[in-house]
């Protein structure tokens, strides 16, 4: 008797009733496909339901949620031993859906579902942040992370990732550039920074393509610097003629080494991290992920 892929969902709890997810899992069920469901409620739960899915001997862990919540899962399998690691899935049903978006997951949850179940599971990168902290798809630093981390929830609920550059607008006259040096294999810059994007993925902020080049699997960071004192301009410029704005600096690397004279903040895929210096390391062929076979993000 052929035995079906056998799958764990771990579920942001803020999705908890979505009748559209539940019916898809209804259908994959009724097909013959074996699906576990996991809500997650607090801090950690992913992490043990990350151990309950290896105990099951799933082949895939799906993350259910945003770009947080697919970072929490992705973190979790990594720091398991590879032996027995299952495959990551992904169920877009965040705000922005960053990640998801740009590697071309699915929007329909159905599609979604499937392609996580069954899907080609490709190696993909992971980096690592000073040692104890993780992401999949890109650190932010500067006008970015002040949007992302205050952005009001209410308004990321009513508009979706528009939401992000709206309180960015609102908040403009508030916002500094992050005096900072930031180092790597062949680069080294020191100067102003409005905006550090440091990418594994494409795109942050709920939909802004801060690195348009990167790959997750090659084993290499995409940084793309904004500099300048007036921030309005450089943002005007950027999302109209980036190609030749003089306030764009980009570099790549498998390391960034980044040392500020006062704290600064990283946002890692929605987590903030806070600090005036960081070492971020990828670390190759980390995990496998179920992805389209047009993947553009994959070389």
């Amino acid at each position: 008797m052929e035995k079906f892929p056998e799958s764990l969902v771990i579920l942001n709890g803020k999705n908890a009733n979505n009748d559209i997810l539940r019916s898809a899992v209804n259908i994959m069920r009724d097909e013959g496909y074996q699906l576990h469901m996991r809500v997650t409620w607090e801090s950690g739960d992913a992490v043990r339901y990350v151990d309950e899915a290896i105990a099951l001997g799933v082949d895939t862990v799906i993350a259910g949620g945003g770009d947080g919540t697919i970072n929490e899962v992705a973190t979790a399998l990594a720091q398991r031993p590879q032996e027995n690691r299952p495959a990551l899935g992904i169920l877009p049903l965040g705000t922005a859906n960053d990640f998801a978006t740009s590697v071309g997951i699915p929007t329909e949850l159905d599609k979604a579902l499937q392609l996580a179940m069954v899907g080609r599971a490709f190696d993909i990168d992971l980096v690592e942040v000073n040692k104890k902290a993780f992401f999949i798809n890109m650190a932010t630093g500067g006008f970015g992370t002040k949007i992302t981390t205050e952005t009001p929830e209410k308004l990321k609920a009513a508009l979706g990732g528009v939401s992000y550059f709206i309180h960015g607008l609102l908040r403009i006259d508030t916002l500094k550039p992050d005096r900072c040096e930031i180092r790597g294999e062949n680069f080294s810059w020191e100067g102003d920074a409005l905006v550090i994007g440091i990418g594994n993925g494409r795109q942050a902020g709920g939909g802004q393509q801060l690195c348009p080049q990167a790959l997750i699997n090659d084993g290499l960071l995409d940084l793309r610097i904004f500099t300048g004192e007036e921030l309005l301009p450089a943002l005007l410029t950027t999302l109209t003629r980036p190609e030749d704005n003089p306030n764009i600096i980009d570099g790549q690397s498998s390391w960034f080494e980044i040392t500020a004279p006062h704290d600064i903040t990283f946002n890692l895929d929605g987590e903030p991290l806070k600090g005036r210096d960081f070492r971020i390391d990828v670390h190759p062929d980390a995990l496998r992920c179920r992805l389209p076979p047009n993947c553009p993000l994959v070389g």
